[in-house]
Parts: C-alpha cells; sequence; structure tokens
C-alpha cells in the first residue's frame, strides 16, 4: 500500500486537511504534486542520498515535499522550528544539504543562515520569482521520474542535552518507493490501526519530529486522511476529533497535562465518540495523568516507547497498562535489553541502560564516536534510557540518563519528581534538573511554570514542598524552586534541560 495506488484508485479522497483552515489536498492532487517535486528535485541534479533541508511550519506543502523525496531517492531533513539560526546553519553544514526550503514564517533567522550558507540555495514558500517555490514546481510535469527509489529522512536529535546530531537511518532493504517498512506492520498489528482506508488520523505536533512524520507517512500508506493541526491547543485538539471525527491521534504527555487542565464543561462539550485509538509517546507519563485520560477517553490510550533511531519499539494498550500501571509495554520490534555498568545483562526489577537488539541500526552523521557510544559489545545499541522490565517482560522507564542528578553521592532521578509535580493543580508544567553546588556537587532545582503565574511565590513553594514531602525522600526534595510563565520545551514533549542547566551553571560561576 502507498498513496500512489491510492491516487489511483481513491484520487479524490482527502489525504490531508489543515486542521485550522479547511485546507485539502486529495490522494490524487498530492500524487501530482510529489511527481513535480521529484522533477524538481533531478532538475536541481539531485541524485539518490542527496539531502536537502526543510525549515517549515505545519501546512500542507510539507506531504508535497516527503512524497516527492520518496519517489526520488533523496535525504530529506527536516529542522526544528525552535532552533536557532546558528544551531540551524550548523545541520545545513553537517548534513550537506544541497536546498534549503522554507516560508516567511522564518525570516528572522534568514539573515544569518544565508550569510552562513552563501551558496545555499533557497525555495521560498509564498513567494514569486527566483526564490518562490510554488512557481519552480509549477513549471515542472506531474509524471514520475523514470528512477523512481525509496527516499531517507535524516532526523537531527533535539539538542536536548548538547549539539543535535544527524540520525542517519540504514538504507532501506527493497529500494522500490512503494515497498512496506516496518512501522506499516507496527501499525496494523501492534496500534491496530485500519488498513481500509478508513482511518482520520489527528497529527498535533510539528511534523519535522520523528512520530508525527513517521505515524503521518503511514497513515498515507494505509490510504488514511491526516487532520494536521496548524498549532496544538487543547481545546482546539477535542474541536478537531469532533468536528473531522478523527479515528486515530498521536499525543505527549504535556498534550494530556493541559487537557486536564481545562475546566470541567470544556472537556466535555465535545462528541469523541469516532475516536478509536489515541498513541502516545515520547515521555514518561506520570501514572495519574493517564489514569484520568482513560477515565474520560476510555480504554482507547495506547503508549509506545522508541526513538528518533528507529531501533526498536514497545508498546501497551490501555487493558494491560492497567494491570501494570507505568509500562511502556513489551518489545514488538527488536529484542530488549537491560545491561549494567559493565554491560552485563541485568535480571528483571533492576534499573539499567536500556538497549535494542536489531538488524537494522543507524549511525550517527559524522560523529563515529556518539555511535560507538550508543554501542553495546554484542552489538545491540541505546537510546540513553534507564529503565528495568518485570518478571513478565513488561518495560518501566526511569529516566534519561543523561538526566541524572548526583546529589551528596547520590544518584537523583528528576522524572520521578516532575511527575509528581504535574499532578499538582496549580503547576501546568515542571523541568527538574542538577545545578552546581559547593557542597553537595549537584542540588536539585525544581522551574515550575504554574496554572497561574499569580500564584508564584513563597506561598506554593511551600505548598508544593509539602505535597512533595509524603512521596519523595528529602535527598531528593528541591533546594530550589524557580517559578517562570513558560519552559523551554519542544512540541514533542522534550524539555530543552541543556538551556536550564547552562542558565543555572552561568549564575553560579558568575
Amino acid at each position: 500500500m502507498h498513496p500512489i495506488q491510492h491516487a489511483q484508485t481513491r484520487p479524490d479522497h482527502p489525504a490531508v486537511i489543515m486542521a485550522g483552515s479547511g485546507e485539502t489536498i486529495t490522494f490524487g492532487e498530492m500524487d501530482a504534486e510529489a511527481n513535480r517535486f521529484a522533477q524538481l528535485l533531478r532538475a536541481h541534479g539531485f541524485r539518490p542520498d542527496d539531502a536537502f533541508a526543510v525549515l517549515l511550519e505545519n501546512r500542507i506543502e510539507f506531504f508535497t515535499l516527503i512524497w516527492g523525496s520518496q519517489r526520488a531517492g533523496t535525504m530529506l531533513v527536516p529542522i526544528s522550528t525552535r532552533l536557532t539560526a546558528p544551531e540551524i546553519s550548523y545541520i545545513l553544514k553537517d548534513a550537506e544539504a544541497k536546498l534549503l526550503i522554507t516560508s516567511h514564517a522564518f525570516d528572522e533567522v534568514m539573515p544569518v543562515i544565508r550569510e552562513a550558507c552563501p551558496d545555499l540555495p533557497v525555495l521560498m514558500m509564498d513567494e514569486d520569482g527566483a526564490e518562490g517555490f510554488a512557481e519552480a514546481l509549477a513549471a515542472q510535469p506531474t509524471e514520475p521520474i523514470s528512477d523512481q527509489q525509496a527516499g531517507l529522512v535524516m532526523l537531527y536529535s533535539s539538542g536536548t542535552t548538547g549539539r543535535p546530531k544527524g540520525i542517519r537511518p540504514a538504507p532501506p532493504e527493497d529500494p522500490d518507493p512503494q515497498a512496506a517498512n516496518p512501522l506499516m506492520g507496527l501499525a496494523i498489528m501492534g496500534a491496530g490501526m485500519p488498513a481500509d482506508g478508513s482511518m482520520v488520523y489527528l497529527s498535533p505536533a510539528p511534523l519535522y519530529h520523528a512520530a508525527p512524520i513517521g505515524w503521518c507517512s503511514t497513515a498515507h500508506r494505509l490510504g488514511g486522511t491526516i487532520v494536521m493541526m496548524e498549532k496544538f491547543e487543547p481545546h482546539t485538539a477535542l474541536e478537531a476529533i469532533e468536528k473531522y471525527k478523527v479515528t486515530d491521534s498521536q499525543w505527549v504527555p504535556t498534550h494530556f497535562v493541559r487537557f486536564l487542565k481545562l475546566p470541567e464543561e470544556e472537556r466535555t462539550r465535545y462528541d469523541l465518540s469516532s475516536h478509536q485509538r489515541a498513541l502516545h509517546a515520547a515521555a514518561p507519563c506520570p501514572v495519574p495523568i493517564k489514569e484520568e485520560m482513560i477515565e474520560w477517553w476510555g480504554p482507547i490510550v495506547n503508549e509506545y516507547y522508541a526513538g528518533s533511531e528507529g531501533i526498536g519499539m514497545t508498546m501497551v494498550k490501555s487493558p494491560e497498562w492497567l494491570q501494570y500501571p507505568g509500562t511502556v509495554g513489551k518489545a514488538i520490534y527488536g529484542q530488549l535489553h537491560v545491561c549494567g555498568p559493565e554491560g552485563e545483562e541485568l535480571p528483571a526489577g533492576e534499573d539499567g541502560l536500556i538497549f535494542y537488539e536489531n538488524d537494522l541500526l543507524p549511525t550517527y552523521h559524522n560523529d563515529p564516536a556518539k555511535t560507538k557510544e550508543a554501542m553495546h559489545p554484542n552489538g545491540w545499541m541505546t537510546l540513553g534510557d534507564i529503565g528495568h522490565v518485570n518478571e513478565e517482560g513488561f518495560l518501566f522507564l526511569t529516566d534519561r540518563k543523561s538526566h541524572m542528578i548526583i546529589s551528596g553521592g547520590v544518584n537523583i532521578y528528576p522524572q520521578e519528581i516532575e511527575n509528581l509535580l504535574v499532578t499538582h493543580d496549580k503547576v501546568m508544567d515542571a523541568g527538574v534538573i542538577g545545578a552546581p553546588c559547593p557542597d553537595l556537587g549537584e542540588k536539585v532545582v525544581a522551574v515550575v511554570q504554574p496554572v497561574d503565574m499569580a500564584d508564584a511565590g513563597d506561598a506554593l513553594e511551600q505548598e508544593l514542598r509539602d505535597f512533595l514531602a509524603s512521596d519523595l525522600a528529602r535527598i531528593k526534595m528541591p533546594k530550589l524552586f524557580d517559578f517562570r510563565p513558560d519552559l523551554p520545551r519542544e512540541a514533542n514533549g522534550k524539555l530543552y534541560k541543556r538551556e536550564l542547566r547552562d542558565e543555572f551553571a552561568a549564575k553560579a560561576e558568575a
């Protein structure tokens, strides 16, 4: 199954609907535009494996780029819209991009990018003339190129712990652009997505992230309609489910937290009866938050654990999760191994570094040292997460290795503290980091976004300390609470802890 086939059999079926504006493209129209883009790439001298970069907000043309690249065999490099101009310029150079496609939404960073990459051709959305994307595309024929083959997507790490790194996927086993990929089987057999074209899939996150681009592409392969939100807001997401009769969706825990902070009358006013499967991932979900979501939406909330590297996946559906609260499920792709500091496999119940064993493994682009660091002597690969499996084989995540705080010689995992904080009625978001401390090495700092900034202050701090005291050992209690109106969090749920750590390190040095 592939959009090429759906364009032949169901050309008028909606392929993409923009949730806010209602702008729509059919499979037939998307097929023609994808062919034009493949032709455009060839006209620009692109050969298979050549890279082009995309810096775009959520807009319907993004799918033209995805499916055109999937016919031209090229490397699509999506860039986070949250990055700074120097970070974007670094990615463009590191990926050896031969073209940048962007829009006027990024006019603020483009002068620096053009100066850093003076020879890089640019095509702009919503512009006429030599750099106009629409004009360049319209000049190309709609016939398929003669040498169609599958393309690749090279995602860059979000830079939450350091400089972004390109994750270069293993080449496809079958170069045919219409060949099946592992995610199709996982979607059907694991997530239970329908293969009959009836799916209406809501994508609330930026398309440059791994999960949205991967699951949206899979929904298209299965003949489904993508409803793409321009930007996530909890009430507009619920409105989209009702309006477009959404059957499937993809979320992160911060979405759930924001849903649950809505007033009860707002949460219950929408008809969500069409909604059959709600996937979530990207970060561990606090147990009370997920329990509330299952109580509200029913047993349709299904969780998976994976990464941009694509080395493996676990999955758990609501009924099993309610048996083992906090689990991210059993492995359905790749084989799990939990290992100690010397690489030894650990018994059930003992925390260690999680590795996946898989025949298809990526590399970190231009960084053999990072690739080597992620590998086990047995050839397995880790995403850098710590956790354990129980006797029944269900995986539980503890935190990321890089987020661990060592305070007074004690290992402290911030996720436990964050999960407690966000369940407080007055907390919208929270991030916990280690800051330099002359006595303890590191001290625990809680950076908190209140629901209402008017509540920020000593009284709320004491209320949060009292709230945490019954569940948290004294050594884990934050030494400092820092209230601010928002946190540097990516739309995929990942918190830029590097920014917070660097900020507190600079204060300590000063």
